[in-house]
């Protein structure tokens, strides 16, 4: 090991070597291919820093100045990007190392600046890192090294055409490491192609199960996955805990229901940009948020000192992910609790998870009120505060309230401002319990609200409005009916006095008419009727009577079959015929004579001197032409000129 390096270690209080740490540094693999599947928190990063750092840096101790980069990492997150940059940064810190960063979500001019400048060690995601070898921002020519870091998850993100591009790229002699905390199938044929006599390193902690996370399966009703939640962490008070999410809708909600509970909690997810993700981690590193509720997006690269607890609200997708979520805590010695939320509809699907990661996991119920209330008051008492001295101001303060107040009073002060600051815990049903049947509403009163749904009323917006119009709780109020431009709604008998006095004599809730009603209200016809016009889907439409001449009848007609027709089938001898018009002569009726038959010529167009001769056929087709050719043809006929010609305009 390379003597600047070594010293880095140590003032970092680096003692001993990890199991992947001391795997990758092993002398005899100096310089070759690795393919390391190792658990997430088993300090990989620093491990292939160790592996890469004797190839980098050759027979010196130093780099020299920065030109085109000799080591490259790659990573599928942006937040791991930038957390290997840090741990690169004081590893190589005594080498005189550049170490530079190609991030989605950074400013791109500002990444090639720094490129421009150089830098020995790049790290970046796939997407970002093409855009810069397209564009000719990055010369990756000089490469010694190339480590993809989470090969299994860029490879699930989509990245595979994104790492053959810049993989093709690299010199042929490169040195290529792999770290994964699983080797599926995709990974190994990625290794086949683009490794040589690559190693195979796996640690012995890799095999069995991650000693420093405690796993429990907690089974939940299938309406208190929420309330688990709460008491999970009331009941661990983990000073940092990590809540996962399959999306960013589930994120929004349950990040806003810790929040009116009184947690400090941030959201993290894909929608977010790139500062505003790395606010929200900042925020947990400071201590000014205790609880992280994120997607899968956050499941790699997130590296919290103190983060001892992860909770499934919603289980992930594959085993593979559940891993990556677990291994978030326990990481760098710290012990840690890894909680899956299990609701009855996925049970087996749990059981499955599990025994595919091959992990075991503790099942039983969710922490109840009173197992959380037993454990705040172990905290209570095992407190340090108990043992430090006060100081002058403390001792002032406290010498006044012994003589102001009983030690009786000062205790539950002192519970009650505990209480306080803590969220109170739920009380949950039993995971098995079998939904109760609703009992009956009681005797009630029906009201109208002159508020409907032409004015936009809603169920859940009328139930608390009415709660606090009329001074009541949701179990006074019974069915509400919506109609279109008024409302119905029912209150426990006992309570319409009460209702009535917050209402007051105006008899109205935020601005809209309340009446109340002897009788319950006939829904069935206190609808609008259907307008008239054009009839609707699932209106009747009775069939319009035949206007002209009288109903044909259904009976079978009596006339006799013509025998000279044929029939294909003898089925079809009965069908009746239809009778046509009669063809002979003598049965027509004569045409009337008229008076003019004498004068006209057989078989010509009769002509006088107004009209003249007939147009000749395929000419003059219309009105004007044709009365214009007439009266050519009599100016013709009398020997003179030709009609005068249409003067235009």
């Amino acid at each position: 090991m390379k003597q600047p390096i070594s010293d880095a270690l140590a003032e970092r209080g680096y003692d001993t070597l990890t199991q992947v740490q001391t795997a990758v540094s092993d002398p005899d693999l100096l310089g070759a291919d690795l393919l390391v599947s190792a658990q997430t928190g088993s300090g990989k990063t620093v491990g292939f820093g160790l592996a890469i750092a004797p190839v980098l840096l050759g027979d010196d101790d130093q780099f020299g100045p920065a030109a085109s980069p000799l080591g490259l990492v790659i990573a599928p997150t942006r937040e791991l990007a930038m957390q290997v940059k840090r741990e690169l940064i004081w590893l190589f810190a005594k080498t005189g190392a550049v170490v530079a960063s190609c991030v989605g979500g950074m400013d791109m001019r500002d990444e090639r600046r720094a490129l421009a400048r150089g830098a020995h060690i790049v790290v970046a995601t796939p997407g970002r890192l093409r855009d810069h070898v397209m564009r000719g921002s990055i010369d990756l020519s000089a490469l010694r090294s190339v480590v993809l870091d989470e090969a299994d998850e860029m490879l699930d993100l989509g990245f595979r055409e994104d790492l053959e591009f810049i993989l093709d790229e690299t010199p042929e002699d490169r040195q290529t490491l792999l770290f994964s905390a699983t080797v599926p199938k995709s990974i190994a044929t990625l290794a086949a192609r683009y490794q040589k006599d690559a190693h195979r390193v796996t640690t012995v902690a890799e095999k069995s199960q991650h000693s420093d996370i405690e796993y429990r399966a907690m089974a939940v009703a299938p309406r208190d996955g929420e309330n688990a939640i709460i008491n999970v962490l009331r009941f661990f008070e983990a000073p940092n805990a990590l809540i996962f999410c399959n999306t960013r809708a589930m994120v929004s909600r349950l990040a806003t229901r810790l929040s009116n509970r009184g947690f400090s909690v941030v959201a993290l997810s894909g929608e977010l940009t790139q500062n505003e993700r790395s606010n929200a981690l900042q925020s947990m590193r400071d201590g000014r948020a205790r609880i992280c509720v994120a997607t899968d997006v956050a499941a790699r690269g997130i590296d919290l000192p103190k983060l001892d607890l992860v909770i499934h609200a919603e289980l992930p997708n594959n085993h593979e992910t559940l891993l990556h979520r677990s291994g978030r805590t326990g990481r760098a010695g710290r012990k840690g609790v890894s909680v899956l939320i299990v609701p009855p509809v996925a049970r087996k699907k749990a059981e499955r998870l599990l025994r595919f990661a091959k992990l075991s996991a503790d099942w039983g119920p969710a922490p109840s009120a009173q197992e959380v209330q037993a454990e705040d008051q172990k905290r209570i008492l095992a407190d340090e505060v108990w043992a430090q001295e006060p100081t002058a101001n403390e001792a002032a303060l406290a010498e006044e309230l012994v003589e102001t107040f009983t030690p009786a009073q000062l205790a539950a002060a002192y519970l009650k401002l505990y209480h306080t600051a803590h969220a109170a815990p739920e009380e949950l049903s039993p995971a098995n319990a079998k939904p109760e049947k609703r009992e009956p509403f009681g005797p009630s009163v029906w009201f109208t609200l002159a508020k409907g749904r032409n004015q936009g009323a809603d169920p859940r917006h009328l139930l608390p409005m009415l709660c606090k119009a009329g001074g009541m709780s949701r179990g006074d109020i019974g069915a509400i009916r919506l109609q279109d431009d008024q409302s119905f709604f029912e209150v426990k008998a006992d309570k319409v006095p009460g209702f009535l006095s917050s209402i007051g004599t105006g008899m109205s809730i935020e601005g809209f008419g309340v009446n109340q009603l002897d009788t319950p209200p006939d829904l069935a016809r206190a609808g609008k009727p259907a307008p008239r016009g054009k009839p609707r889907k699932f209106d009747k439409v009775e069939p319009k009577p035949h206007r002209k001449g009288p109903a044909k009848s259904a009976a079978p007609s009596d006339r006799k079959p013509n025998p000279k027709h044929k029939w294909k089938d003898d089925k079809d001898a009965d069908r009746p015929i239809k009778a046509y018009a009669k063809t002979k002569d003598e049965d027509r009726k004569p045409r009337k004579a008229s008076k003019h038959d004498d004068d006209k010529p057989k078989g010509k167009r009769p002509t006088d001197d107004k009209k003249g001769p007939p147009p000749p056929k395929g000419k003059a087709s219309s009105k004007k032409n044709r009365a214009r050719a007439a009266a050519k043809a009599v100016a013709k006929a009398k020997g003179g000129d030709a009609a005068p010609k249409r003067r235009k305009g």
